[in-house]
């Protein structure tokens, strides 16, 4: 196995060695894991029985009864004709359903395929024609959405299952092959239709491992899950990850910071993972001293950077929190970097190195492999990285080459294996030449006081071809005082004189996200574009 500079960062990691996998992958693997989702349940259930599982409103369930729960759901799914490797939607909210219902689709050998409860009537038509969905498990008020023709199961009867004498005696476990496909998760589907990767059992161990060694979590962990179930970060960085550590699932159903506080205070809270702004969100609530989170010891945050000043706000109001930065994808099952403990203040620009059995590489647009400090694109590979998309050759071949997975993230990574993530390719404005990095422009302002959140995108220019536009949410408390003026002479202060944005649209309303939290630039690009 060649020496990597990351792994030197991760000195616990489990011991491991290379394994081919998907055809033609040869990857660096665990050597001890798990080979299916199922016996991460039936692990934590025979070694950890009467340790609390999941905690949903006022519903609490032990490994021991969440196991015998999901064995009897998997029962009363099989006799409604669910066998392995047929796909199920799960239209729920993050609630004991979603949790039971995934549990009992890993035992059959069946493919769950998670739907955000925000979605439309026409995506959810497109995903269940193009999975091959043979069963929707659904909450009650979207079944107006389903298509017609497809079964389907309410939550109000879903749970019936677990308690019908018919089902008591569950069924064995389906004897899966680790390659098998587990969950198929839909992309945003930014360009075109979503894709469907496809998470296999060996993806989802691999990846529960990586964020169990890199934090360092075990049985005493409590993760609050504040983003949805239906997306890789709830799925996999959480309910996966405590499945694996015998931990406690705590579920909120939807982000409301003051919520959030209250249940982890509640519930002696260890474990989060969240975008940077649902931190924020929390540090501005009035109450925020109030709330004991003494227990609170690891603040995991992707999908955007956390600025200084609020990293700085944490280090002072929860000084045990330790917060660490991930970057990953659904097609890496979520975490490809890790920052490690430590690492944050003192590399505040990276998104940290490489998870134990992950490599990345940077390579140029004739996909040369760059040397160290070289910007280029990101590619990805290791045994967290899908084995393609579901039913989409096509799509496959073009986003993933030897098993390596094309990010379309500019980034470089430095001799002692940091990694830093400029920007989006397609999100790099070019300004007569000079191009400008959104990512940076955005890390400038939301230092500024004022500033809740930020977003940089480009407005079409005959003379220079692209000029720069800020979307910034300000303070409501101060949104009277700050101006375009206040914001301009801020970034002129720290940034070259054509990265400055010279278009500004001021709000005290939030930025338009999906309902994973990601910030959404396509709309904010049309206003730009309408000349807002």
């Amino acid at each position: 196995m060649p020496a990597l500079p990351h792994l030197k960062h991760w000195p616990a990691a489990p011991a491991m060695h290379d394994e081919a996998h998907f055809g033609d992958r040869v990857v660096r693997c665990f050597e001890q894991r798990a080979r299916s989702v199922h016996a991460l349940l039936e692990q934590a259930a025979q070694q950890h029985p009467d340790r609390e599982a999941l905690v949903s409103g006022e519903r609490r369930e032990t490994w021991r009864s969440l196991a015998a729960v999901a064995g009897c759901t998997a029962t009363g799914l099989q006799i409604q004709g669910v066998q392995r490797g047929d796909r199920v939607l799960l239209l729920l909210n993050n609630g004991a359903e979603f949790v039971i219902a995934a549990c009992a689709l890993a035992k059959l050998g069946a493919v769950a395929v998670p739907l955000s409860v925000r979605s439309a009537a026409p995506e959810i038509e497109y995903v269940a024609a193009q999975s091959g969905a043979m069963l929707a498990i659904s909450e009650d008020k979207l079944e107006p959405l389903l298509p017609a023709g497809l079964a389907r199961l309410l939550a109000s009867g879903f749970a019936g299952l677990a308690t019908d004498p018919a089902n008591a005696a569950p069924p064995l476990p389906a004897l899966v092959d680790e390659e098998d496909t587990a969950v198929i998760l839909y992309t945003s589907g930014t360009t075109g239709r979503p894709k469907g990767a496809m998470l296999t059992h060996f993806n989802i161990v691999h990846s529960a491992m990586h964020y169990q060694a890199c934090m360092a979590l075990g049985a005493s962990d409590r993760s609050l899950v504040a983003v949805p179930l239906s997306h890789v970060t709830g799925l996999v960085a959480q309910m996966h990850t405590m499945l694996l550590c015998a931990g406690t699932l705590v579920l909120l159903d939807s982000f409301k910071a003051g919520a959030f506080l209250q249940l982890a205070a509640r519930e002696k809270i260890t474990h989060t993972l969240m975008v940077p702004a649902m931190y924020r969100l929390c540090l501005l609530q009035d109450n925020f001293a109030a709330h004991d989170l003494s227990a609170w010891r690891v603040g995991a945050y992707g999908g955007a950077p956390m600025a200084p000043a609020t990293i700085a706000a944490l280090a002072t109001a929860l000084p045990a929190l330790t917060l660490l930065n991930c970057y990953g994808a659904t097609e890496t099952t979520s975490p490809a970097t890790v920052m490690p403990v430590g690492g944050t203040t003192v590399h505040p620009e990276s998104v940290g190195v490489a998870v134990p059995c992950g490599e990345l590489r940077v390579v140029d647009g004739e996909g040369c492999v760059l040397p160290a400090s070289q910007t280029g694109e990101i590619h990805i590979g290791g045994p967290m990285v899908v084995k393609g998309y579901w039913n989409n050759p096509q799509a496959t071949a073009e986003n993933f080459t030897a098993g390596f997975w094309h990010s379309g993230d500019l980034g470089c990574i430095d001799e002692d294996g940091f990694v830093q993530v400029l920007d989006r390719i397609k999100d790099v404005i070019n300004r007569g030449g000079y191009k400008v990095f959104s990512s940076e422009v955005e890390a400038v302002l939301v230092q500024h006081p004022a500033v809740v959140e930020a977003a940089i995108v480009s407005y079409a220019c005959p003379m220079l071809g692209e000029r720069v536009m800020a979307f910034v949410s300000v303070k409501a408390s101060v949104m009277t005082s700050a101006t375009e003026d206040d914001l301009k002479a801020f970034c002129a202060q720290r940034l070259a004189d054509y990265k400055v944005p010279e278009r500004w649209s001021l709000q005290s309303e939030p930025l338009p996200r999906n309902a994973n939290g990601k910030l959404m630039k396509r709309p904010l690009r049309d206003m730009a574009g309408a000349g807002a």
